[in-house]
């Protein structure tokens, strides 16, 4: 099965660029890899929140758990002997940069950050990490993908489970004007990572979870226990072997039903006892005073100081010469765009990692302590 639109479309950049080694999708992969934003995601949220433990998963390796599944998605099905003509490279460069523009504490900060941003510009990850790779990364210049991986990131949405037998849009999605999570791929590829997405994180947070003391193994439902696995590794594996197997023959990408089935079991599963967990659910009211904390500092920090780069240099906080920072970096972006406050202040937020998020609310919430002179004399 081939893509329905020609590589002259595929491979499309912004601004054109001399040829060289690397072929187009590979050359997307490592624009990726070197930018800032894929380098803050080892420090941002999957489920856990400023994890303190080093094996619990984080958005950098959830990125690169979707990015190897979609790409052995691919591999298998050109082997299957079906009619299938697929890209890994373009899959593993879509899953590389499909969570690029993450807010920080995962679908938590996400939903804070829609709720304070507002209609009629709903905060939206999907749509965040086209804007981030398109117009924010590289100060302000963007990374120059091809058409195609950033059509497969701004429409990756992997959280609806009840979407099955994918096919990619006929005609060229417009990317600056998609608004909603409701537009397909317009490559067989894309559609992959969408799949890869919910197998990527089913049994990672199952995983996690365990690790956590949410859950035992013993608590997985007993059909997907047996028919998935009860492990990460055995997950993936058995849902990639069920992707390739019921694709394999047909027009459209997708689980077969009896997987389909278990799939949403074990997302429904997931939802219930780990994503609403109480000590989860905990977490999410300081989440929410985070965010909206630092939203309201930074629209007010910005009502009496605007782009004036010089005033933000002289303040004391860090916090606040980091943000003066940040805007004059993007002037350029900001100006172009109008210079709407609340955009500014999303994408300053939307880029933080938990622990700078967590370190700027200490500066704007702690007072600093006082430093005395050693060795002074008394008055």
């Amino acid at each position: 099965m081939r893509n329905p639109l020609a590589d002259e479309v595929y491979l499309r950049r912004s601004k054109p660029v001399a040829p060289d080694i690397r072929a187009e999708y590979f050359r997307d992969q490592t624009k990726i890899i070197h930018s800032y934003p894929f380098r803050r995601l080892k420090h941002k949220a999957q489920v856990f929140y400023a994890p303190d433990n080093d094996h619990i998963c984080t958005r950098m390796e959830h990125v690169l758990h979707v990015a190897t599944i979609a790409a052995t998605i691919c591999r298998g099905l050109n082997l299957s002997g079906g009619d299938w003509a697929l890209d890994t490279e373009l899959a593993y460069a879509i899953g590389l940069g499909h969570d690029l523009g993450h807010a920080p504490f995962g679908h938590e900060g996400e939903k804070e950050l829609a709720a304070k941003l507002g209609a009629p510009k709903a905060f939206m990850h999907e749509l965040n990490s086209y804007r981030v790779v398109e117009h924010l990364a590289n100060h302000g210049q963007g990374l120059n993908l091809t058409y195609a991986v950033k059509d497969g990131i701004i429409c990756h949405n992997g959280e609806d489970f009840n979407q099955n037998a994918l096919k990619p849009s006929p005609t060229p999605n417009d990317l600056e004007n998609i608004h909603e999570r409701a537009y397909m791929p317009c490559t067989y590829e894309g559609c992959i990572v969408r799949l890869s997405d919910k197998i990527a994180y089913l049994g990672r947070d199952v995983e996690d979870a365990v690790t956590a003391g949410f859950i035992t193994k013993k608590d997985l439902p007993k059909r997907t226990a047996e028919s998935l696995g009860e492990s990460n590794t055995d997950i993936i594996s058995n849902l990639i072997a069920d992707v390739v197997g019921a694709s394999a023959r047909s027009e459209s990408v997708g689980f077969s039903p009896e997987k389909h089935t278990l799939v949403l079991e074990q997302g429904r599963f997931n939802y219930e006892r780990i994503y609403y967990h109480p000590r989860l659910v905990k977490f999410r009211r300081h989440i929410r005073a985070v965010i909206h904390s630092l939203f309201d500092y930074f629209m007010e920090l910005h009502a009496k100081h605007g782009t004036d780069f010089k005033a933000y240099a002289a303040m004391e906080f860090e916090v606040d010469r980091n943000f003066g920072h940040y805007i004059e970096q993007l002037g350029a972006v900001y100006k172009g765009e109008g210079c709407q406050a609340k955009t500014i202040v999303t994408d300053y937020i939307a880029g933080m990692t938990d622990g700078f998020a967590l370190e700027c609310m200490r500066q704007i919430s702690l007072p600093v302590p006082l430093h005395f002179p050693r060795g002074g004399k008394p008055a």
